[in-house]
C-alpha cells in the first residue's frame, strides 16, 4: 500500500505578537506575551486557518493571551516559514505546521526550511477527503477516474508542496491516468473552484469543508484514511475504491530556532489540557480531527522520520534527483 507516513503516525494516533526578548513565563505561570501571532501558509478558510482560529479562541482565556492569526500565503508555505524563522525566538510568533512545510522544503529549497524551525507540540492528525460539488455528475471516485481516462480530468489541491497534491499524484499513478492537478494558495480558493465547476474534485481536510458539507453544496466521494471514518461510515476509503493510496496529515506548532524550553513547556501544558476539554473535544471530533498530542521531543523525532520517508519517496518517484 502506498503510504506517506512512518510507523510513528500510528503511535501518534493512539496516543498565535508583538513583544520580543527571551523572557520565560512569569513566576506565577503567566505567559510572557499579551499578544501571540499564529502564522499559517493557508488562506482564510483553509484547513490550517480554521484549526488555528478554533484553537486560539479556546486557548485565549486559558493562557491569558490574545491570539492573532496571520495568513502568509504564497511560495507553497515558504513565505510563512521565513516569517517565523526570522521572528524572535521568544514564543511571540509560532507556525501552524503540516506536511506542506516539509514537502516545500524538499521540493523548492526555500531560504528557510523546516530545519530552521523548532518543534513545539503536535495537536492533531487530520484525514484527507475527496470531494466534489453536489451538482456534479460524479457519484463515486470511479466516475472521476473515468473522466480522467479521457484526458479531461481536472483535480485540485492546495499549495504545490502540499500533502494533498502528493495524494492526488499518487492516486493518478495508482489509477494510471493523466489528470491535470492544479494547485492553489490555500483550501479556501480550492473550494471555490470546486463549487463553480472549474475542478472535478478537490482534496482537503473534512474540517475545512464542513460548512459547505452541512449546507449541502459539497459531496464526499472517498477518504484517504486506512479505514472509514466513524463520523462518515458511508464514505469509502480510496483503497476500498480500488486505488491503493493512504495518506494522513499532522497538525502541530513550530517556533523559531532556539525557542526556550520554558515556552515549549507552557504550550505543552496548555495543549494537553485543551484536548481534554469536553467542549473542544466535541468541536474537534465534529471536524473529524484525531487528537495526537506529542510533546517537543516526540514531535521532533516524528518530523525527522516523516521528512526522511518523504524524501525517499520523492527520490524513488524521480521528483528529486
Amino acid at each position: 500500500m502506498t503510504r506517506l507516513r512512518s510507523s510513528l503516525w500510528i503511535l501518534a494516533a493512539m496516543t498565535a505578537g508583538c513583544a520580543s526578548g527571551d523572557a520565560p513565563p512569569d513566576a506565577d505561570g503567566a505567559y510572557p506575551h499579551a499578544v501571540v501571532t499564529l502564522v499559517t501558509h493557508s488562506s482564510p478558510g483553509g484547513g490550517s486557518d480554521v484549526f488555528l482560529r478554533e484553537m486560539a479562541r479556546r486557548l485565549s482565556p486559558r493562557m491569558g493571551v490574545d491570539f492573532v492569526v496571520e495568513n502568509v500565503t504564497g511560495g507553497g508555505g515558504a513565505r510563512a516559514m521565513s516569517r517565523v524563522a526570522n521572528a524572535p525566538p521568544d514564543g511571540s510568533v509560532l507556525y501552524a505546521a503540516t506536511p506542506s512545510f516539509v514537502l516545500t522544503s524538499l521540493l523548492s529549497r526555500p531560504a528557510n526550511t523546516y530545519a530552521d524551525l523548532d518543534p513545539i507540540v503536535n495537536v492533531f492528525l487530520d484525514q484527507e477527503v475527496v470531494y466534489t460539488r453536489t451538482e456534479s455528475p460524479f457519484r463515486t471516485l470511479d466516475d472521476v477516474i473515468g473522466k480522467a481516462r479521457t484526458g479531461a480530468g481536472r483535480w485540485g489541491a492546495a499549495t504545490p508542496g502540499s500533502l494533498e497534491r502528493q495524494a492526488l499524484e499518487r492516486l493518478a499513478r495508482a489509477a494510471d491516468v493523466d489528470a491535470a492537478i492544479i494547485s492553489h494558495d490555500g483550501g479556501g480558493d480550492l473550494i471555490l473552484n470546486v463549487l463553480n465547476g472549474t475542478l472535478d474534485i478537490g482534496v482537503g481536510e473534512a474540517q475545512e469543508i464542513r460548512g459547505q458539507l452541512d449546507a449541502g453544496r459539497l459531496r464526499l466521494l472517498a477518504v484517504f484514511s486506512e479505514t472509514r471514518l466513524p463520523r462518515l461510515p458511508e464514505v469509502p476509503t480510496v483503497a476500498e475504491s480500488g486505488y491503493d493510496v493512504v495518506v494522513t496529515k499532522f497538525r502541530g506548532l513550530m517556533g523559531p530556532s532556539n525557542t526556550p524550553p520554558e515556552i515549549v513547556e507552557a504550550w505543552e501544558a496548555a495543549v494537553r489540557d485543551l484536548l481534554e476539554d469536553p467542549g473542544y473535544r466535541e468541536s474537534y471530533s465534529g471536524a473529524m480531527l484525531s487528537p495526537a498530542f506529542m510533546p517537543r521531543a516526540e514531535f521532533a523525532r516524528f518530523i525527522e522520520a516523516f521528512a526522511a520517508e518523504t524524501e525517499s519517496f520523492l527520490r524513488e518517484s524521480g521528483v528529486l534527483d
